[in-house]
């Protein structure tokens, strides 16, 4: 699996600003959050802490791979998908404002690079297999289903039920799809959602409302 790599060629090394920096407004907007927050940490890096950066690459690094993998399918692109929003990250550090949770800046970023990769690369994936379900690395566990011992029966009966959901989801309009990812298998709420896809909270649900009972019609012989 790729690593983050603060001081590689991609990326370079983090220039010490000068002292008064440290006292404009950046340090300002820092004082009033969790020091252990995200945002917190992220305004620290934009003043020039490597670790801060490492420490948020590493916590995300995996997430990440997880959610670009629901959305284009490929562990592979997704891995460089992942590295692509750290060096983003990376690169725009100074112009973060916290003005949203760090999460919300952090998937928008990767969600526009996976929108533009599905872009171009539409006709190559025409024949790809999206698995949605695939069982996290650590505990083998999909998002659906407890890690059982399933009979044979119902082990062909999750395969095609999974498989359904799969085919359903990645037809669904590009919003919901995106909207029905964050909202199902990153745990983001409907203002967070909102804020990645520049939505207000009620479009939020109402988009994530006709996402879903588009899905329940698919699937209403699975349920």
């Amino acid at each position: 699996m790729a690593t983050m790599v603060l001081n590689g060629p991609g990326l370079g090394a983090v220039s010490a600003l000068p002292p008064d920096a440290a006292r404009g407004p950046v340090a300002d907007l820092r004082a009033q959050l969790d020091p252990s927050s995200d945002a917190a940490v992220m305004l620290r890096v934009a003043e020039g802490d490597e670790a801060g950066f490492n420490y948020l690459a590493q916590k995300y690094h995996r997430p990440m791979i997880h959610f670009l993998y629901r959305m284009v399918g490929n562990h592979a692109v997704a891995e460089e998908l992942a590295q692509e929003v750290f060096l983003r990250v990376y690169r725009a550090r100074t112009s973060y404002r916290a003005e949203a949770r760090f999460t919300t800046w952090l998937y928008r970023i990767a969600t526009n690079l996976a929108v533009n990769y599905a872009r171009d690369t539409k006709h190559e994936r025409a024949a790809q297999t999206v698995y949605l379900d695939a069982p996290d690395e650590e505990t083998g566990t999909t998002p659906d289903l407890a890690d059982d011992d399933p009979s044979a029966e119902e082990r062909m009966l999750r395969e095609e039920r999974m498989a359904a959901i799969r085919r359903h989801v990645m037809a669904l309009p590009e919003r919901q799809r995106m909207a029905v990812l964050m909202h199902k298998y990153q745990g983001m709420d409907y203002r967070q959602i909102g804020e990645v896809l520049k939505l207000s909270e009620s479009a939020t649900k109402s988009l994530l409302f006709r996402a879903y009972q588009t899905l329940r019609e698919k699937l209403k012989d699975f349920v």
